[in-house]
C-alpha cells in the first residue's frame, strides 16, 4: 500500500479548483446559481424537500440516516415502498415511483429543492447501459420541469478513455443529468469499502470462499478505495451547498492499492491464511462466469463490474478543500471500520420486528453478507413475561430444554480442544446481566421480558450467536429464536453445512422445550404449538 498522489501525465477531468470543464450543453456554475431563486420561487415559505432515490440500497440507506439526523424534510422515491415502511421515522415521506416512469416522477418531485440520484440498473439484466441512459434522461427532464435546483449523483472513478462498459455507463449518466439543465454535482468514487458494497462483497467472496487468493493480471490494477463513511459525508456535503454547483468531484481514500493487496488486507483482518496464486488464464470473461457462483447475492452486479478492473480508478484532482475536507482514512482503517460496523448492525437487529419477507425454507439458512442466519418461530398462549422466563433461566443446572446428551457431548469436545466446556454454569439460576457466562456462552445483550442475545465461546471455525425475542401478538405471544453464524472462510462454511441438520434438530427441539416450559406456567397451553423455520431477507 502506498500514499496516493496523481500520476504524472494523468488526464484530469477537473480543473485545479475541482470544477468540471465546461461541456457544450452544460450551464456554467454562475448560471446555475443565478437561476436558483427563480426555481424555488413558487415554493413560498414551505421548507424545501430533499428527494432521495435508492433509499433502500446500500449507500442510500446510510445517506438517509444522515439526512434524517440533520432534521431536513426527506422524501424517498422507491419502486417497493413495503421495503421501507416500518424502517422510516414518521417525518420521512415515502412515494411510489420509478425513474423510468415519467408520470410517477411528477408527484415525487413536487416541492423538491435538491435530489440525490443513487440509481443504477446493473442488477436488472444485460441491457443495463440502455436502462441507465433512459432513467437518467427521464429523471433529468422531470427534475428540470419541477424546478429542482440541484442534483447530486454518485458515479464511478476512471480515466475517460478506454473505459469498461460499466464505468462508461456510470459517467454517461452524470453527463445526461447535466444535459437536463439542472446543476449537477457528480461524485466519482473508486471501490467503496463497506459491507454491502458490490465491489467490497466481491473481494470478500473471493477471499472467504477460496483456499487461495487467485490473482489474474487485472488484480494488479491500481485503485484508490474510499470508506463508506467518507462517501456518505461527501454526498451530504453536496446536498448542503448554499448555492447550486455544476461540478465533477473525484473522491478517494489516502492510499492507492492493487486489488490483490486489498484481498490480502481483508484476509489479514479476518485472520484467514491465504496464499496467492497467479492466474493469467483467468480473463474477465471467465471471471464473469465464476463470480455469480461464488457470490449469488452480488454476483450479477460483480460480473458487470469485472471489465472495469482493467481501468485504474485513482483520483487525479482533489475537490475544493473548503467544501469537502481531505480524506483521513486509509485502507486498513476503512476495512476495520466496515467490519466493526457490520458487527454492530447485526448486534442491534430485532429479527422478529424487522421488515422480513417470508421465503421457502433454504438449507443452511439465509446467506447475509458472510453470515448464515436461521430464524424459528413458536407461538404460545402465555403472556410475554412468562414466555421469557424459561429463556432467562436457560443453561447451567436448568439445562437447555432438549437433547441434554448433545450439550454434554459438545462440552466434552470443547474441553478436548482446549475450550471451556460446560464447567462454568451460571452466576444466578434466575437472573441474567450483560457479561454473564452461561456454560460456553456469554450474555451480550439482555432486555428483561423481551430479548436475550448469547455469543458462543466454544471452539469452532467461526463465530456463533443465539438470540431470543419475545413479541406480543393479537391473541398469542411469539417467541423468535435466531442462530447467526459467521464462518471463518471456507472451513467455517463447510462446518456449518455439514452440521446444519444436527443444529436444526437441536435448536428446533430447544425452542419447543421453551414453549412447553412457558405454557406450563399460569396460563394453559395452546391447542397446537406452531414452529416454523423461515428464511429472512433484509435490505441494508
Amino acid at each position: 500500500m502506498s500514499a496516493c498522489s496523481p500520476r504524472a501525465g494523468g488526464r484530469s477531468t477537473t480543473d485545479s479548483s475541482g470544477l468540471s470543464r465546461p461541456l457544450s450543453r452544460r450551464r456554467s456554475v454562475g448560471e446555475g446559481a443565478a437561476s436558483a431563486p427563480a426555481r424555488s420561487a413558487d415554493r413560498g415559505l414551505a421548507q424545501p424537500v430533499t428527494l432521495l432515490t435508492g433509499a433502500s440500497g446500500y449507500v442510500g440507506g446510510r445517506v438517509l440516516r444522515e439526512l434524517e439526523r440533520s432534521g431536513r424534510p426527506v422524501r424517498c422515491l422507491t419502486r417497493r415502498p413495503e421495503a421501507l415502511r416500518g424502517r422510516m421515522p414518521a417525518h420521512t415521506e415515502i412515494v411510489t415511483g420509478d425513474v423510468l416512469d415519467r408520470s410517477s416522477l411528477t408527484n415525487a418531485l413536487r416541492g423538491v429543492d435538491k435530489a440525490c440520484y443513487l440509481v443504477h440498473s446493473m442488477g436488472r439484466g444485460s441491457d443495463f447501459e440502455e436502462l441507465d441512459r433512459r432513467a437518467a434522461r427521464t429523471f433529468g427532464i422531470a427534475a428540470s420541469e419541477a424546478g429542482v435546483a440541484q442534483i447530486v449523483y454518485l458515479g464511478g472513478l476512471g480515466d475517460a478513455s478506454h473505459l469498461s462498459p460499466h464505468l462508461a455507463s456510470r459517467q454517461q449518466v452524470g453527463e445526461l443529468l447535466r444535459e437536463s439543465g439542472v446543476p449537477t454535482v457528480e461524485l466519482r468514487a473508486s471501490i467503496v469499502i463497506g459491507a454491502g458494497s458490490a465491489s467490497f462483497e466481491t473481494v470478500r467472496s473471493l477471499v472467504e470462499r477460496l483456499p487461495v487468493i487467485v490473482a489474474p493480471r487485472w488484480t494488479e490494477t491500481l485503485a484508490q478505495p474510499v470508506s463508506i463513511d467518507e462517501v456518505v459525508a461527501a454526498l451530504v456535503a453536496a446536498l448542503s451547498l448554499a448555492a447550486p454547483l455544476d461540478v465533477i468531484w473525484e473522491i478517494g481514500g489516502t492510499e492507492c492499492v492493487t486489488y490483490a493487496e486489498l484481498m490480502r488486507e481483508y484476509a489479514r483482518q479476518r485472520g484467514l491464511r491465504r496464499g496467492q496464486v497467479r492466474a493469467p488464464f483467468l480473463t474477465p470473461t471467465v471471471a464473469r462466469l465464476l463470480l455469480p457462483l461464488l457470490d449469488p447475492a452480488h454476483g450479477r452486479i460483480a460480473a458487470a463490474m469485472v471489465d472495469g478492473l482493467r481501468n485504474e480508478t485513482v483520483v487525479r484532482r482533489r475537490p475544493d478543500l473548503e467544501i469537502l475536507p481531505p480524506p483521513t482514512c486509509g485502507v486498513s482503517a476503512a476495512m476495520a471500520q466496515a467490519l466493526a460496523a457490520e458487527d454492530r448492525e447485526f448486534a442491534q437487529r430485532r429479527w422478529c420486528e424487522a421488515n422480513a419477507a417470508e421465503r421457502p425454507d433454504r438449507f443452511g439458512g439465509l446467506v447475509f453478507g458472510r453470515r448464515m442466519v436461521v430464524s424459528r418461530l413458536v407461538r404460545v398462549g402465555s403472556p410475554p413475561h412468562e414466555a421469557f422466563r424459561p429463556i432467562e433461566r436457560i443453561g447451567g443446572d436448568n439445562g437447555w430444554y432438549s437433547a441434554s446428551w448433545f450439550w454434554s457431548l459438545r462440552g466434552c469436545l470443547d474441553r478436548v480442544r482446549g475450550g471451556r466446556g460446560l464447567r462454568r454454569g451460571r452466576r444466578d439460576p434466575d437472573r441474567l446481566r450483560v457479561g454473564d457466562a452461561i456454560d460456553f456462552w456469554r450474555v451480550e445483550r439482555v432486555e428483561p421480558g423481551r430479548l436475550l442475545r448469547l455469543a458462543a465461546e466454544m471452539k469452532m471455525p467461526g463465530r456463533l450467536w443465539l438470540q431470543f425475542e419475545v413479541a406480543t401478538g393479537s391473541r398469542t405471544t411469539t417467541v423468535c429464536q435466531t442462530t447467526i453464524f459467521d464462518p471463518a472462510g471456507y472451513v467455517g462454511r463447510a462446518y456449518w453445512y455439514v452440521l446444519y441438520p444436527v443444529h436444526r434438530w437441536v435448536f428446533g427441539r430447544m425452542l419447543r422445550g421453551i414453549s412447553r416450559a412457558a405454557a406450563s406456567g399460569r396460563t394453559r397451553p395452546t391447542r397446537k404449538t406452531f414452529v416454523s423455520e423461515r428464511e429472512i431477507y433484509y435490505t441494508m
